[in-house]
């Protein structure tokens, strides 16, 4: 009877565990479509984000705008996500996020991550990921020197 009981018990810690993960996540995630929707979105020309990937503080999300699209870095800083730098396939080289300042062992699951994540996705919307040319900083208020459309 006390395995049992054990079973039931370690079963109910595991859900609340998974549960009480799972919205954290997808607060930050929903945090990040938020962010970028604000910075981007125009009229009748919005801004799909997705997929996210987040690791920590860190995340890196895919976007697509008409007949656009790359990949945006994000930092989360005392509980807000910015965007930091916007590039394309820049983004799934661990070297071009050890330059953004991102340690190597969340740079390596950042990329693993997202090789995963974007192998679920249409194949021609991964492509479309690729088409921002270079490489730019954003500063704190969505501003970058290049244009990112």
């Amino acid at each position: 009877m006390h395995l049992r009981h054990l079973i039931v018990a370690a079963t109910v810690l595991l859900t609340a565990t998974a549960t009480a993960a799972q919205p954290r996540a997808t607060l930050d995630a929903d945090a990040i479509r938020h962010v970028m929707k604000a910075t981007w979105d125009r009229p009748g020309d919005g801004v799909d984000v997705g997929p996210i990937v987040i690791v920590a503080d860190v995340a890196i999300a895919g976007w697509t705008q008409g007949d656009m699209g790359g990949r945006a870095l994000l930092r989360n800083k005392a509980g807000v996500w910015t965007v930091v730098l916007c590039a394309g396939d820049q983004l799934k080289q661990t070297e071009a996020l050890h330059m953004a300042g991102i340690a190597d062992a969340a740079a390596r699951q950042l990329t693993a991550a997202l090789a995963e994540s974007e192998s679920r996705i249409a194949p021609d919307r991964v492509a479309m990921f690729a088409r921002f040319e270079g490489l730019v900083t954003m500063d704190s208020h969505g501003g970058h020197a290049g244009h990112h459309h």
